[in-house]
């Protein structure tokens, strides 16, 4: 989401707002996005340790929240994210054409996301019947070792796909985690600005932005991205 699919990466965002919703629990769009990356239940978990939903928990239970709350909350996420993943998921301009191009290359295509594997086994036959194909697909919980931001996912994807040399491996991403998994992983990383969770904006929302408004956009997004260790960042896929 926000890298191939799913341009300003909603999936994973509008589905937490309304699981949250069924619990009489307001989540902003903004709020939402600010642990993206993460594993889904680590996702929900950081949100549960935001003021808003910390002081909420303390008022309806008079304690401080818990792994089990974050399991309720997690049990209503999975079955909306698994029925509705599909629907938020058209490959984002370019990626098809890229994808098409690295394998004229001889370059191979791994894959590596904050999606469970119930989630990932949705969204990935949708995607292919788009265009979108990869050759190894890694979900967050497929691993013993966790997800991000550590480096295992990125490292299970060098190992399927037979790579000599991690250095030879470049890592894209449009979140603070993912970069920060590519580092982790030794490889080159880059950066998405404008299609995915930093800036949060439908396509069609941001073909509406005037030429300033678009740049303050990926300016705020690119030194977010930067700070986390991108060696580059570009706007989406197609660059």
């Amino acid at each position: 989401a926000g890298t191939l699919v799913d341009f300003g990466s909603f999936a994973p965002t509008q589905v937490l707002i309304d699981a949250f919703a069924g619990f009489g629990i307001t989540v902003s769009m903004a709020a939402a996005r600010l642990p993206m990356g993460l594993a889904k239940w680590d996702h929900i978990q950081a949100l549960g340790r935001q003021d808003v939903l910390a002081q909420r928990c303390q008022q309806q239970h008079a304690r401080a929240m818990t792994d089990a709350d974050v399991d309720t909350w997690y049990a209503a996420f999975l079955p909306l994210q698994i029925e509705r993943v599909a629907a938020y998921s058209d490959p984002i301009p370019g990626a098809i054409d890229v994808l098409a191009l690295l394998r004229e290359r001889a370059i191979r295509i791994g894959s590596c996301s904050g999606y469970p594997r119930v989630v990932m086994d949705q969204l990935l036959p949708h995607a292919a019947s788009m265009g979108v194909h990869v050759d190894h697909a890694v979900a967050t919980d497929d691993l013993a070792a966790g997800g991000r931001p550590g480096p295992w996912m990125a490292l299970a994807n060098v190992l399927e796909l037979g790579i000599a040399d991690v250095r030879a491996c470049i890592k894209i991403d449009d979140t603070v985690p993912g970069i920060t998994e590519g580092r982790a992983a030794g490889m080159w990383t880059i950066g998405l600005s404008l299609s995915g969770n930093e800036t949060g904006l439908s396509l069609a929302e941001l073909d509406t932005l005037q030429p300033a408004e678009l740049a303050r956009y990926r300016d705020i997004a690119s030194a977010k991205l930067m700070d986390a260790g991108a060696h580059y960042v570009i706007d989406t896929i197609a660059g």
